[in-house]
């Protein structure tokens, strides 16, 4: 089969395979692995909108194939690959080594073929990207499905007019030319976010169930989640998708929100084929009372059978827990405080309210029906030092006892690591915000990113810590967490252990990876391969339990059978409604970026 556009996901690390690299706990707090192997969900959000327009789109997760097979040939893959143009998504920073490598071996193997790239980091060192040789275009902003559509137009016009495109940064020769950013929708109810209908029809059409997997563990536990909103109303300094660095990076001037009627479609169409939690991206909130009385409102007319997970941004009232509970069987919450710091949190911006208003916010919840709030600490963050790092813990044990030990509470610490987000408030003005930032170009990441241990990773230290404290707070914290759970048994005596011996090991290989730095390349590589074997036993899960953050899933899928008959039904309708071959062009050249 011939493809209009394929999209890849590239590991963190390209080689990840033969490297030695002690990850640590880089990743303990999100679903995928260090090799960071979930894709971003703008990539099922663009393939599906092109397909409306009858372009062929196909997904390849790479980093998952190769995480899930060992003997998984990449080049052997993209050899047999027929398409227009390829895109390779440069979101989060910690891909920078990974997304490269994939571009430049998708070069030389289709040297004619474009080669696209987008996402916020992508954005943020657009010109950079420019270059690399191999590296054709990069549509910038956090909205570029009607941006990609005109793109492909162009594309298979072969008319090269590009100047026509918004956010657009490409080469005319050896030129680099950079289109204005003046493209940020206001309205998101067009386009989905995620692309289910598009990532189920997919694998049913292009007759694949690997490549478009989110995750190494998405089939046993198949999370899904919706997005409200593009953009930001929080100010928080570390954060790259903070109001600023949206304005900044994306030319983002106002929050753009999906409405309450398509949030609850979504809804509706995950539980179809899932039982498992859906995950409500940003704090509902932003979009006012209005708008969270009309989502729960229309929460409350469906028959909903999956938890629902809410994120808080801000402290708050018992009537808002009180709307949760009357239109949802049942919700989870996820809260990030970062500190126990009532300064520093308001200094940062993220739960900018006094200590007992923040366990009012958790009494509230608990007293009205909440299955599981997960709480989560962070190291690295502005003004903090290594103690109040570990007083942390301190407030993790006042929040309990206040709350009558309830063990629906669950409890994380982790870095901020391994780089501090591009465009966020400290990255921008790191001696402002107390940072030393160790890593400046798109280069110096992509060099951190394969260093053989996170301390080494960090892009950053603070005036209060440098990278050495960093790393020992973090297993500092954690241990006395890790001994707090045990004591107050929310986890058992062994899962205890385990953790306690992960972090014990964890810390004498950051001693002997440092050790190792003073040798010669050949010697130190040496070194390194041999304990690969233990790093990759100890970069997945180092400072908290494997399920300690997940969610109880009942069921995964409600049968295969209705996720087939899902997939047939979505390719009937997309048959159905499909614009004769001949008006292709006409139909997909009348784009309303207004619209």
């Amino acid at each position: 089969m011939k493809y209009d556009l394929v999209l890849l996901h590239a590991p963190s690390v390209y080689d990840f395979r033969k490297s030695s690299i002690l990850a640590g706990p880089i990743s303990d707090v999100v679903p995928s692995s260090p090799v960071f192997e979930m894709y971003p969900i703008g990539l099922t959000s663009i393939a599906d909108y092109l397909e409306r327009y009858g372009l062929k789109v196909k997904i390849i997760n790479i980093a998952n194939r190769m995480l899930l097979d060992e003997n998984f040939d990449v080049e052997a893959k993209l050899r047999k690959i027929k398409t227009k143009a390829f895109g390779i998504d440069l979101h989060w920073l910690p891909h920078a080594h990974g997304s490269i490598e994939l571009a430049k071996i998708v070069k030389r193997l289709h040297p004619q073929t474009p080669m696209i790239f987008g996402g916020l980091s992508a954005t943020y060192y657009h010109e950079e990207l420019m270059d690399y040789s191999f590296i054709d275009f990069v549509v910038r902003g956090d909205s570029t499905e009607k941006l990609m559509l005109m793109l492909m137009n162009e594309i298979e016009a072969n008319s090269n007019y590009f100047e026509g495109i918004p956010n657009l940064t490409w080469k005319s020769g050896n030129v680099v030319k950079v289109n204005p950013m003046t493209y940020a929708p206001s309205h998101l109810d067009e386009f989905d976010i995620p692309g289910y209908r598009y990532t189920i029809r997919s694998v049913f059409k292009y007759k694949n169930f690997l490549d478009p997997l989110p995750y190494k563990e998405w089939m046993q536990y198949p999370n899904t989640a919706i997005l409200t909103a593009r953009g930001c109303t929080q100010k928080c300094l570390i954060c790259g998708g903070s109001k600023e660095a949206y304005q900044q990076n994306c030319g983002r001037t106002s929050l753009a929100l999906r409405s309450p009627a398509k949030l609850i479609e979504d809804i509706v169409f995950i539980s179809r084929f899932s039982r498992a939690p859906i995950f409500i991206l940003h704090d509902i909130r932003q979009g006012g009372k209005k708008y969270v009385d009309e989502f729960f409102e229309r929460l409350k007319a469906i028959p909903l059978k999956n938890e629902l997970v809410f994120e808080l941004f801000q402290y708050a009232d018992e009537e808002f827990f009180k709307k949760i509970n009357e239109a949802v069987p049942k919700y989870s919450l996820e809260l990030t405080l970062e500190t126990h710091d009532e300064k520093i949190r308001r200094h940062n911006g993220k739960f900018n309210c006094t200590n007992p208003k923040v366990i009012e916010t958790l009494q509230f919840a608990l007293k009205h029906g909440v299955a599981k709030i997960d709480l989560f600490f962070m190291i690295g963050i502005p003004d903090q030092t290594k103690q109040s790092a570990l007083d942390n813990i301190k407030f993790v044990e006042e929040i309990h006892n206040s709350c009558q030990l309830d063990s629906r509470l669950a409890y994380f610490v982790a870095p901020l690591a391994p780089f501090l987000d591009p465009a966020s408030a400290a990255f921008e003005n790191p001696e402002k915000y107390g940072y030393i930032k160790l890593c400046h170009t798109l280069e110096d990441h992509r060099k951190a990113i394969t260093q053989p241990s996170w301390k080494h990773m960090l892009s950053y230290e603070t005036t209060s810590m440098t990278r050495d404290d960093i790393v020992d707070a973090t297993y500092e914290s954690a241990k006395l967490l890790n001994d707090f759970k045990l004591q107050y048994q929310l986890i058992d005596k062994k899962a205890h252990q385990d953790i306690e011996s992960k972090i014990a090991r964890s810390q004498a290989y950051i001693t002997r990876i440092d050790e190792l730095l003073g040798d010669s390349p050949e010697l130190q590589k040496a070194d390194l391969d041999k304990l690969k074997s233990e790093f990759d036993a100890l970069n997945e899960y180092s400072i908290c339990g494997k399920n300690e953050l997940k969610w109880e899933v009942q069921k995964h899928y409600a049968d295969f059978l209705s996720l087939a008959m899902v997939g047939l039904e979505l390719l009937a309708e997309e048959y159905a409604t499909k614009v004769k071959k001949q008006l292709y062009p006409s139909a997909r050249k009348q784009i309303n970026l207004d619209a």
